[in-house]
């Protein structure tokens, strides 16, 4: 079933109308009077909707019914990802989207050769997020994850350490498993830290250990950066009951 999601406000007179690139997709989509379409708030609420009128600029649907969304997980599990070269960030936003990440958040560390100024990181961040807003609509989540950045690794651990699960990843690390550390659950929040491509310098790992964070590896096989956080989210969302 197509689906699609609010930008803002909601159902008024038992209709939704949406505009622009929506209509657009909706007019790719070949949609017609009478088809069933699922729309969501971004809050978890989904809405059951009929097409009732579709011109070139908009879609008028008829609400049918509302129920939460069946598809997010209850686990709010957070990926902070230090910033990667090319593309790879874009990645692990997309897939993450479609796990059931709650947000992505993108850090520096001291070894990122990618250090975006505030103008391109600006464009980056607009970008993104319409990665996983895309990535939410095609996989059927009831919200968008927010992807946004922070302005140093100080900050990511300190937002990181208040999770009920906190596990940095560290490929040096030999005696504690990340599975150890989810198996620990359940949990309600949960953030998942991951270098950049040379990984976290030795003092980085002792300041998140410090923090409270649990340092972890993920196995003996070393993990490209935007590898690390996607099998870690797998794991974590395994664990907690959210992947069958």
């Amino acid at each position: 079933m197509p689906r699609f999601f609010l930008s803002d406000g909601g159902p008024v007179d038992g209709a939704i109308v949406l505009t622009g690139q929506q209509a657009a997709h909706a007019r790719v989509l070949r949609l017609r009077p009478g088809d069933a379409v699922a729309v969501c708030d971004g809050a978890g609420t989904d809405y059951d909707c009929i097409v009732a009128e579709l011109t070139s600029d908009r879609l008028v649907l008829t609400v049918r019914g509302c129920a939460p969304s069946a598809s997010e997980p209850h686990l709010r599990a957070a990926v902070y990802m230090a910033f990667a070269k090319s593309d790879k960030l874009e990645h692990v936003i997309q897939k993450a989207t479609e796990l059931g990440a709650w947000e992505i958040v993108a850090f520096p560390s001291a070894r990122c050769v990618s250090r975006p100024d505030d103008r391109s990181l600006a464009k980056k961040l607009e970008r993104w997020q319409k990665i996983a807003a895309s990535a939410a609509e095609q996989s059927g989540r009831g919200r968008i994850p927010t992807v946004r950045a922070v302005p140093s690794f100080a900050a990511a651990v300190a937002e990181a350490a208040a999770c009920d699960c906190a596990a940095l990843l560290y490929e040096n690390e030999r005696a504690v498993t990340f599975r150890s550390r989810v198996e620990q659950g359940p949990f309600s929040t949960a953030a998942i830290l991951t270098g950049p491509e040379g990984g976290f310098e030795p003092s980085e790992v002792e300041e998140a250990a410090a923090a409270g964070l649990a340092v972890c590896t993920l196995g003996p096989r070393i993990l490209r950066c935007e590898t690390a956080p996607l099998c870690a989210l797998t794991a974590l969302l395994f664990a907690c009951g959210e992947l069958d």
